[in-house]
């Protein structure tokens, strides 16, 4: 099905041109309930051409549209048993400059509370002590974030395949090795044991290799929230958000909340104009 463009604020200026998409294949036993988050948020940029296909068996099915905080998407699908297929695909003009993607101001009190407290991958009131010994001699929150960034680049391996769905950032935090989702979870966790609130989100990420769904974490500073990325595996500067939440429970791409549906194929493409730009971890980046 044809998409219609997502909203976006006037006054914005265009830089450069993203080419997201991603094709899933599920294994449905029985009829199941699949939760998706695969669409460009709204605060991305303006999109150009934008569409979502899902079938099962071939015939095509249509699911329900949700929207969701921070200006994700969500699809809802109740697929029979069977092969489910989803492709999804976008262009999307990048914005230069962030916007707030929901009504709510960015940063308010109700968000700084939700992102600020212990959640189900970053149970945070567990590492004060840790945090403060680390980092407690900072006294600036920007600070404070850029070392707990720089500092689980230099601790923990990024290693493919070595965590799972089961797995928090205190697993992590006493293996030192993860995924991005676990270097996300790390700094979000870290984060918050110091009173900075942060939270997670879920990107398309050109120059990613081997190419997957991205994770980054965001911190509440200086009156916005600032991407890191602690893999500095891709520049900050081209990632597509996704889904922002808590942490990786709030922002999966997808999600059998009934029934028995495997996920047994997953291909993400992820494509910025031009060449991709230089990096420099040590500064603060909002994503749009």
């Amino acid at each position: 099905m044809i998409l219609a463009p997502a909203g976006h604020s006037g006054g914005v200026d265009i830089i450069r041109t993203r080419t997201v998409g991603a094709e899933l294949t599920f294994e449905v036993e029985a009829p199941a309930t699949v939760v998706l988050q695969l669409r460009a948020a709204a605060s991305a940029g303006l999109v150009r051409t934008e569409w979502l296909d899902v079938s099962l068996d071939g015939a095509p099915i249509e699911g329900v549209t949700i929207e969701a905080d921070y200006g994700g998407v969500l699809h809802r699908l109740l697929p029979a048993a069977g092969e489910l297929r989803v492709s999804y695909f976008a262009e999307l003009e990048a914005a230069a400059l962030p916007v707030a993607p929901t009504g709510r101001p960015a940063g308010s009190e109700l968000e700084q509370l939700d992102m600020i407290r212990p959640s189900r991958y970053c149970p945070s009131d567990h590492v004060v002590g840790l945090a403060l010994s680390e980092f407690g001699d900072l006294e600036a929150s920007a600070a404070r974030v850029a070392a707990i960034a720089a500092w689980i680049y230099d601790r923990v391996e990024y290693v493919v395949g070595v965590s799972d769905v089961h797995d928090s950032a205190e697993h992590t935090l006493l293996t030192g090795r993860g995924v991005c989702r676990d270097f996300a979870h790390l700094g979000i966790l870290l984060c918050r044991a110091l009173n900075v609130p942060a939270r997670f989100a879920s990107v398309y990420a050109p120059g990613l290799d081997p190419m997957d769904f991205h994770a980054v974490f965001e911190a509440w500073h200086d009156g916005a929230w600032w991407a890191y990325d602690a893999t500095r595996l891709v520049p900050r500067q081209t990632l597509v958000r996704v889904a922002t939440g808590r942490d990786a429970a709030d922002a999966s791409f997808a999600t059998v909340t009934s029934g028995i549906a495997t996920l047994v194929s997953l291909a993400v493409t992820a494509t910025s104009g031009g060449d991709l730009p230089a990096d420099r971890h040590d500064r603060p980046i909002a994503l749009a």
